[in-house]
């Protein structure tokens, strides 16, 4: 068995970010790590978030932080990971990629607690950074400049202090002076020697200052001072003349200014009014803002409220800190204020966020905390009550489905391809999402028509015009024109022939606009004046192309007519030729830049042929190449696509050609001798794809319009085709206005859609429903179209949420999503906090037609939901909700006060639960399988088969040989596949016979498994806590024995074979193994779209969503596996870890090949390129399609 990993949506959570200008001086960008991609993000004019660069390091990234080399007009990167190295990186703005400057080896790979990575901080000006573990080590690079200007990094200077744990490090700005780092410590090493724990009980934190000597190059230890068993954050104050200097210690509850000869200024943070006492706060995240004149502090709370912190000081010495509370907004693990007016927020959970200020919170009737005031003293904090937004306003998302609880695949909806359904977020910020495979568009403006439109164009007035004037829809035997302003208004003297139907509109190199009707063709000149010219005899035009300088018009009867911009401004006939055959479409090269003419015209015909006639003028319409195809071409388009990002101007030309079997045909166009080659296909849909030209991002693009609209656009060095998540568009064009500079507008039934294409490259678009509490487990109704979702929070109180009071002037944002409970405001802000040991938990049943909740059931007495399933039982003729739940849950260590499983009928047509009865059980009920008319439920350590019964189910037979905890089942035949909590999977049998549960298969490596799906009667796959997928097998000497066995395998259970020795009598082989670095949270196994190749679909918890694709020949697998060693050797990670250590980081890699890896063929330099695919034996192209190939039999 051999597998490919395709990474169909990288992981949305975002573990830490950083502000900077880093392809350019006095840019705005930001610099995101998504614990294993390194992300560029740059907010455009409009205030929308653009993915500039995205870069996959086959690490986990630890910590990040910029610097600026003293003047440099330009940050670079410094990356803390789990390879054991240092990296510098800067930012390569033409081939937009990140390149390594500097990497140094200072230790082992791994995130160990003695291996530095896991805290970066830097000197303001430039001039060392420090790096440091969780415990002992930390280590000090000076940078610097040689005489080329090139940075250069020292050799590492220690400043270990062993048995020391640090909780955050901090540069501080200190001017030219020696660099200084701060760092809160806790040394425990009287604590490691006192076995009567008074020693750890009284051991103190301390303010510990190290110092770089410049001149002697060395460390020391240059102050350390107590600051309370609280302090778990430090922020750098300005100082050099900006400001004071020194820190901020945050606290629980307190924020605290400390400085070397300087005493302590405590000020008590403001907390809830509703916050339990018991309950403190905790600083989790901060931003700095400084202007010339001002400097100010946003720090957040773990509530999600952000409080801003200034000084008041003079001369250096701080008189005062002043806490205001500022804004409540979901909680974030980084915050960015970013000079142009914006604060970047990456959430913990959910989306990301784009903020722009609305003020800067010093507006009177804030709560106002001082340290000179006698409530800042520490007695009696202040309080107040959250709020929505009043001086930020959102701008833009990110979209994230991190944190995901659970994931699966169905087609409730009966659309072309299955939808996903997950489980997104944690507490207020939970959602139930239905992902659609395609790229996100917003509906920007919606018109309707007096008719069935059978086109539509957008015009500019002139070359130097940047956006659209005119919208022509053409009907079939008038045309309207629109005019394009602040509002979109009909016009009648714009020059168009409007009695007649249109069959192409153009804007010519002079500004003269060409308009092609039935009958001919219509010059409108800019002064005015209007040429027209006619169709000989009886004569139509059937089929048009246009550029800039060139016309070519096929009429009936087999004739083509090639028309060209001359000198003089006229449109003048150049050529005529008869064809042998009718002409189902043409299409024109565009005009290369800094040419006349383009050299190329293909001809679409009924025999089902491409043809590519020369434009050159001494062989004008003669034959260059000809291909068959599989259908007739209804629409064609050439595009220039650059095949390179290390190359902008490595363009190709292709050919974009609709097929009237549903099939878009690419093939690329020699630029010299026009002969067609590496020609690719894809299915799209069941109407014959029309072609139309668009720009995304300043790059050529297509759009092509089948059964449903697809989107072609150079990414990542590929060309990607991916579905629209939109209805079926008859036509369309790109359209260009101040609002939306780049969008679509086109035609549905008798309407004019206005669509904006948004954050291009995401491989879902999603649709949610807000949740009450955190998600926990799931079913599908594909009979009732409702999904049931079980959903608890501990340490919440039940049913009661923070209320808040829409700020003045200011508007929810966040709150519009649909399905919301009462209050939307409640969702941002939460539920009230409560004792740590209350649930609030319960079942809501949500419309999927509608993504709204249609029912919910509380929990009562602190019962937790903890598992669900729908199962029919025998006897019964519909299905029944089996929910597994739990009373008094403790997380650790895990136990609870007993369990129930409740049985839920749907009513009201499946809007709402009615209970039918519980049963009690003994300890948490982790799974429910559903098993030939009975239930399976994991109950602890037990495995315990149940039949449905009049007031409870009846236990029929129970397996307690489990050795931890039961968290997964699966079920093929008479086999059930048990996954445990430490020790992998237990193969199992049930005979009716003796009606007993035989565990006769376990597995050698303890694995904690998370999640399974059963691939065949002998092979189950799995995922664990640790980030790794696996696949285990049953031996077929091994599954026969057990088959032969006339005890089904409790004869040998019972004793002998290694059931003498606590294990079961058959070992499970590996037969896969891979390393993801993200716990897996669910596994499925399913076909994506109809053809498709059947999957192995998984989730991890922080978003990715990923495929293994089964490898069905021997040459596929030699093929890329050695592709993957070819890469591993000329494509080096980023950040330093070796590749295969990475993919092997708990257990070798086996019989997985790293599609994430492969697929970076495509941004390699072309002699490279060229080089592996030679020793691939195949050419570029060839090793390009076949990759391409592997992602589209997924989807």
């Amino acid at each position: 068995m051999h597998l490919y990993n395709v990474t169909l949506q990288r992981g949305g959570n975002i573990q830490a970010a950083i502000y900077g200008s880093f392809s350019a001086p006095k840019t705005h960008e930001i610099v995101v790590s998504r614990t294993k991609v390194l992300e560029l993000l740059r907010p455009d004019a409009n205030g929308k978030l653009q993915t500039v660069a995205s870069t996959e390091v086959f690490g986990k990234v630890r910590s990040l932080c910029p610097f600026r080399l003293p003047g440099s007009g330009r940050d670079h990167i410094v990356v803390g990971s789990d390879s054991g190295r240092i990296v510098i990186l800067i930012f390569d703005a033409k081939t937009r990629r990140f390149k390594k400057v500097h990497q140094e080896t200072f230790g082992k790979t791994g995130c160990r607690r003695i291996v530095p990575g896991q805290y970066l901080a830097y000197d303001p000006k430039g001039r060392a950074v420090m790096i440091g573990a969780l415990e002992k080590q930390k280590l000090v690079y000076v940078l610097n400049r040689d005489s080329a200007a090139n940075l250069t990094i020292s050799s590492p200077l220690e400043a270990h202090k062993s048995r020391n744990i640090t909780f955050s490090i901090v540069g501080l700005d200190c001017g030219f002076e020696n660099p200084i780092f701060a760092a809160i410590e806790l040394d425990y090493s009287d604590a490691e020697q006192d076995h009567t724990g008074e020693a750890a009980r009284e051991a103190q934190k301390q303010l510990t200052y190290y110092e770089l000597d410049l001149g002697l190059n060395h460390v020391v230890r240059r102050w350390a001072e107590p600051c309370g068993n609280g302090a778990n954050l430090l922020i750098a104050v300005p100082g050099g003349g900006d400001g004071p200097g020194g820190v901020l210690v945050c606290s629980e509850n307190f924020v605290s200014y400390r400085h070397q000869g300087h005493r302590e200024v405590r000020c008590c943070l403001p907390r809830r009014s509703d916050l339990p006492s018991e309950r403190g706060t905790l600083i989790v995240s901060s931003a700095t803002h400084k202007q010339k004149s001002m400097f100010f502090f946003l720090a957040q709370s773990e509530y999600g409220d952000l409080y801003k912190i200034s000084l008041d000081w003079e001369n250096d010495t701080v008189k005062d800190v002043v806490v205001r509370y500022f804004d409540t907004i979901p909680t974030c693990s980084s915050v960015c204020v970013l000079k142009s007016g914006f604060l970047f927020a990456a959430s913990e959970c959910g989306d990301h966020a784009l903020y722009q200020f609305r003020g800067i919170g010093d507006g009177e009737g804030e709560v106002e905390a001082r340290a000179s005031a006698a409530s800042g003293g520490g007695a009696d904090p202040l309080t107040f009550a959250p709020r929505a937004p009043s001086n930020l306003a959102l701008v833009d998302r990110l979209e994230s489905l991190s944190p995901v609880c659970g994931l699966e695949c169905s087609n409730l909806y009966q659309e072309e391809t299955k939808q996903l359904f997950a489980l997104t977020g944690r507490g207020p910020s939970s959602q139930m999402r239905v992902l659609r495979p395609g790229q996100t568009v917003v509906e920007a403006a919606v018109s309707p028509l007096p008719g069935s439109p059978n086109g539509v164009w957008t015009i500019k007035e002139s070359k130097s015009q940047e956006h659209d004037s005119f919208i022509l829809v053409s009907f079939k035997n008038a045309s309207l024109v629109l005019s394009v302003g602040e509002t979109v208004e009909e016009v009648t003297d714009s020059g168009f022939q409007t009695n007649t139907s249109t069959l192409d509109v153009r804007l010519l190199a002079d500004d003269s606009i060409v308009q092609v009707v039935p009958g001919g063709l219509r010059h409108i000149l800019g002064d005015g004046r209007v040429n027209e010219w006619r169709c000989p005899g009886r004569k139509q035009i059937t089929s048009v192309s246009c550029n800039d300088r060139q016309v070519v018009a096929a009429l009936t009867g087999y004739e083509l007519v090639y028309f060209e911009l001359d000198e003089t401004g006229q449109l003048l006939e150049q050529e005529k030729k008869d064809m042998a055959g009718e002409i189902s479409s043409v299409c024109i090269a565009p005009v290369p830049e800094g040419k006349l003419r383009s050299k190329f015209l293909a001809i679409g015909g009924y025999d089902a042929t491409i043809r590519i006639l020369s434009l050159d003028p001494q062989d004008c319409l003669g034959p260059l190449a000809v291909q068959a195809v599989a259908a007739v071409p209804s629409s064609m388009l050439f595009v220039n696509v650059s095949t390179s990002d290390l190359d902008e101007e490595s363009g190709a030309l292709y050919l974009q050609a609709g097929l009237a079997n549903g099939i878009l045909l690419r093939t690329e166009i020699d630029a010299v001798t026009g002969q067609l080659s590496d020609t690719r296909t894809r299915f799209l849909g069941t109407r014959p794809p029309r072609m139309v030209g668009l720009r995304i991002q300043g790059k050529e693009a297509l759009l092509a319009l089948s059964s449903r609209p697809w989107v072609g656009h150079a990414s990542e060095g590929r060309f990607m085709v991916s579905p629209i998540s939109y209805e079926a568009l008859s036509y369309a064009s790109g359209f260009s206005s101040d609002q939306c500079p780049e969008a679509i507008v086109g035609v549905a039934g008798t309407s004019l859609r206005i669509l904006v294409p948004e954050h291009l490259g995401g491989a879902f678009n999603a649709t949610g429903c807000r949740l009450r509490y955190t998600p926990r487990a799931m079913a599908i109704s594909e009979d009732h179209k409702v999904v049931a979702v079980g959903q608890a929070d501990c340490g919440v109180v039940p049913n009661r949420f923070v209320t808040a009071a829409a700020a003045p002037g200011g508007e929810d944002d966040d709150m519009e999503v649909e399905g919301e409970p009462e209050g939307g405001r409640e969702v941002q802000l939460g539920a009230v906090r409560g004792p740590a040991d209350q649930w609030g938990s319960c079942i809501e049943v949500i419309d999927a037609a509608t993504l709204k909740v249609s029912s919910r059931v509380d929990m009562e007495d602190n019962f937790a939901v903890t598992s669900m399933s729908l199962a029919r039982f025998e006897g019964q003729e519909r299905d029944l909700l089996v929910v597994g739940c739990a009373r008094n849950v403790t997380l650790q260590p895990r136990g609870c006060d007993g369990g129930e499983v409740r049985v839920y009928s749907f009513a009201e047509g499946g809007k709402s639960l009615e209970l039918v009865h519980a049963t009690s059980v003994t300890d948490v009920p982790r799974c429910i399988e559903p098993f030939q008319g009975r239930v399976l439920v994991g109950v602890g350590k037990a495995l315990v088969l149940y039949e449905m019964g009049k007031k409870q189910l009846l236990k029929k037979s129970e397996c307690r040989k489990f050795p931890h905890f039961v968290v997964t089942v699966e079920t093929a035949g008479d086999r059930i596949y048990c996954g445990d909590a430490q020790e992998s999977f237990h193969f199992c049998r049930y005979r009716w016979e003796d009606n007993q549960i035989h565990v006769f298969a376990d597995d050698v490596i303890p694995r904690y498994v998370t999640a399974s799906v059963a691939l065949d009667y002998n092979t189950v796959v799995g995922g664990d806590k640790f980030g790794n997928i696996f696949v285990c097998r049953l031996p077929a000497d091994a599954s026969r024995e057990v088959e032969d066995d006339p005890t089904g395998g409790g004869l040998l259970a019972a004793g002998g074979n290694g059931a003498d020795r606590g294990g079961a009598p058959h070992k499970l082989d590996p037969a896969c193994s891979f390393h993801l670095g993200d716990t897996v949270t669910s596994v499925s196994r399913t076909t994506m779209q109809p053809g498709g190749k059947e999957v192995v679909l998984y989730v991890t918890v922080l978003g990715e969503i990923g495929a293994l694709v089964p490898l069905t020949s021997k040459e596929d697998a030699d093929f890329f596996s050695h592709l993957e060693m070819h890469l591993r050797q000329d494509n080096p990670p980023l950040c330093g870890r070796d590749h295969l250590s990475f993919r092997s980081s708990y257990n070798p890699v086996r019989n997985v090949i790293d599609g994430g890896l492969c697929e970076q063929f495509s941004q390699l330099p072309r002699e490279v390129q060229a080089r592996i695919a030679e020793e691939l034996d195949r050419t570029p192209g060839e090793v390009l399609k076949k990759l391409e190939d592997m992602r589209n039999k997924i989807m």
